[in-house]
């Protein structure tokens, strides 16, 4: 499995905008072949700013599959419009495990 690890800042007094498009965003997202789960954080000290993980059967699912699809084009535009700039995005390997 692949995590995407995606920092995302949105413009200062749009967050609550923001979290409701990404609710729409995520089932978009979750249409996508590969795709295993998404979580999305909001950071304390700076509450513009977000953490995106989502879990992929394979890099090739989001990298390739997803963002070359009609689907990304539909994700982008519900919530691309709350960027201050573009997300940076990282992948890891393995998964999430739970804390004992």
């Amino acid at each position: 499995m692949i995590i995407e690890h995606a920092e995302m800042l949105v413009s200062a007094g749009r967050e609550e905008e923001f979290e409701a498009a990404f609710a729409r965003g995520r089932r978009i997202l979750a249409q996508a072949p590969g795709y295993r789960w998404s979580r999305l954080t909001r950071q304390v000290e700076n509450p513009e700013s977000y953490l995106l993980l989502v879990g992929w059967d394979t890099l090739e699912d989001h990298t390739e599959g997803f963002r070359n699809s009609e689907l990304f084009s539909q994700w982008r535009a519900t919530v691309g419009e709350f960027f201050v700039s573009p997300p940076t995005v990282t992948h890891y390997t393995g998964q999430l495990d739970p804390v004992d």
